[in-house]
Formats: structure tokens, sequence, C-alpha cells
């Protein structure tokens, strides 16, 4: 396993960490998008109240829980999916992950991954035995036989949003193939300004049908469950039903409780925009602050990360430069070779933790 997967990209933070750490007045972890706000508690009582759940849940997911996911996305972003076609999974990573295996594929099958990306995309790559490929170019390819196209908007470091007719080409151009497009959506919620993401399940994207495509949701960044490990996957029906069966048999199963936290979630709107409120005030301080320290910011337009660079540095070196204030962040080499110029800054920090930062960056 260690020989055809990449070292564990956080592990080589260890000595950025412990400088950060040795800082008077502590460390500011910006490295990681890990919601640190309470979970809210109608969720909790949620979770609670289906504790005693001594059977097997369904892989499938409760009834409730289906009806739960298909009534918010229709209401927050235009998309119905067909009765069958969403599927609870354990997180969103774990969906990424495990894909490709999932879908049967193996030696000898492409994979398109966006040049900046998630790195779990190319680990479920690689353990499937199938070959990745990172572009953002798919006119360059040609006929190459393609069985997978992974997009991600907003992204993952960036904060890039994709636009319409951008997705409704990834979709041509994968239909025409025959190939299956995956979009990772787990920032769709998370817009800032002017920006719309948009589901690659919209009608304006795929027209009347979700042939051939998948889209990946998490309840981490809307609703403070990255501890529940709650996410899900909607889509095309036929899609849905192999993973399913699937996972069926690999006991790939969200816990009940969990389950019914999920719902509770999804049928409320109101503590994801009291959230969302957070993480822009949060957003704001951080993108003034290092940008009056000579910081120049890029995309960043949603999601929970700025995408920034220095004249002075490259990724490590910034990432040093950081430390060297108690300040914690990610190098973009972790995202592919066209991110070492920049670091990505999460801001999911406490409000002390910001403020701290904010207060170091202008020193």
């Amino acid at each position: 396993m260690t020989d055809r997967l990449p070292t564990f990209p956080w592990d080589r933070l260890t000595p950025f960490k412990k400088t950060a750490a040795a800082h008077p007045d502590g460390i500011v972890d910006l490295s990681v998008g890990t919601p640190v706000d309470p979970v809210p508690v109608s969720l909790r009582e949620a979770l609670a109240a289906a504790a005693n759940s001594p059977g097997y849940p369904l892989t499938w997911g409760t009834p409730e829980l289906r009806a739960a996911i298909q009534g918010w996305l229709e209401r927050r972003h235009g998309v119905r999916v067909a009765d069958g076609a969403v599927l609870p999974t354990v997180g969103s990573k774990e969906l990424v992950a495990w894909l490709p295996t999932l879908l049967g594929l193996g030696p000898g099958d492409t994979v398109v991954l966006p040049e900046l990306a998630y790195p779990t995309y190319d680990v479920g790559v690689r353990m499937a035995g199938a070959t990745p490929m990172a572009t953002d170019g798919l006119a360059a390819l040609g006929p190459a036989p393609v069985r997978l196209v992974w997009v991600n908007s907003p992204a993952n470091p960036t904060g890039r949003v994709l636009g319409k007719d951008h997705l409704r080409k990834v979709v041509d151009w994968a239909r025409e193939r025959g190939a299956i497009v995956a979009s990772d959506e787990c920032y769709l919620d998370l817009g800032w300004d002017d920006a719309e993401p948009v589901s690659i399940l919209h009608p304006d994207v795929c027209g009347d049908s979700h042939e051939n495509l998948l889209a990946v949701h998490s309840m981490s960044k809307r609703s403070n469950l990255a501890g529940y490990r709650a996410g899900f996957v909607a889509g095309d029906p036929a899609l849905v039903s192999e993973l399913l069966a699937v996972r069926k048999h690999a006991g790939m199963i969200v816990p009940a409780p969990v389950q019914a936290a999920m719902k509770a979630a999804l049928d409320d709107d109101d503590h994801a925009t009291e959230q969302k409120e957070r993480y822009r005030a949060r957003r704001t301080l951080l993108r003034d602050a290092f940008e009056g320290a000579g910081w120049r910011i890029e995309h960043s337009e949603a999601g929970l990360y700025l995408w920034a660079s220095h004249p002075d540095h490259d990724a490590w070196g910034a990432v040093g430069a950081l430390a060297e204030r108690g300040l914690l962040v990610a190098p973009g080499a972790f995202y592919g070779p066209t991110g070492e110029r920049h670091v990505r800054v999460a801001f999911t920090a406490t409000d002390d933790r910001v403020k701290a930062a904010v207060q170091r960056l202008a020193e």
C-alpha cells in the first residue's frame, strides 16, 4: 500500500506545526478546514433521540432521510432527483476515495482530475489500480479513453467557482465518450460576494437527464458535522443503484443516529445560514489582514479557504514564514505542481484565533 500511495500530506507539516506552537500566544491553525463551532443543539438532540438503535441501519438510508436530501437539493439548489437516486455516505471523503473501486474501475482505466485538486481524488484512483490524469484541458485529451471525470466547484483549495457554461461543456464532453462525471460539491452552499455556485445536476447544466452524473455532498461544512461523518451522493439512478448494491456487500453504512441527525440538518436552513455568517466574518478579517501584509488573494470566491501567494516566497517558504508568526497554513504544493507558489488559508478557526492571526499579520 505504501508503495502505491503518496505520503499523507499533512504529516509533512509536523515541523512547521511545532514552530507555530512555540509562539508565546500559541498556534493559530489555519491548515485544515475542520469545523470548530458547536454542533447545533437540534442536531445533537436528533442524534440522541435515535441512540437506541440496536438493529442494522439501512444502507440506502431511511425514507425520511432520503426525502430530506431530495427536498434540500430542490429547495436550495434547484435540483430535482428521481426517487431512489440519493444515497448517504460515511462522510464525503470516504465516497471520493472509494468511488473508482465501487464503480469497478481498475488497471487500464483513466480518471481525469483537476490540475489543482484535493489529494484524495488521486489516492482513490490509485487504490483502484486505475490511472490518474491531472488536467484542466479536456479538449487536449483527444480520443483518449476516459472512464471517470472529477470536477470540484467550488474548488478546494482555490475557492474557484465553475460557471454553468463550463460545467455544461464538461458534461457534453463526457457524454460523447460515455464517461461518468463525479462532481464534488461539498462547498456548494458557501458562495461569497457575487459567486453563485451551481450543481452539476442543475437543469441549466445537464438538461433533463442525470445520466452518468453524480454529485457528492458533505454535511461537515454546512452543519459542523465533520465528527459525525455524514455525507451523501445523488444523481443518475442507475449509478446510485450500482453504488448501493456494492455498499450493501461491503457494509458501508451510515449509523442510524447519524442518519437522524442528517435529516434534522437538511430540514433546517436557519442553522446553516448562521454558520455561514460566522465564516463570512472570519473570511473578511483574514482576507483584509493578508492583503494588508502584502499577500495576493486569488479566486477564493467560495468555500472555506483563501488561496494566497507572496512575492518573496514559494509555497513551503511561505509556510515557514507564517509558522514563525505562529500561523500554520497548508502549502499549495499539496494540491498539485501548479500550486507551488501558493498557500491555502482556512478560515475555520475560532473568532479568538482569527483575531490573533490578524494581529500577528499586522506586526
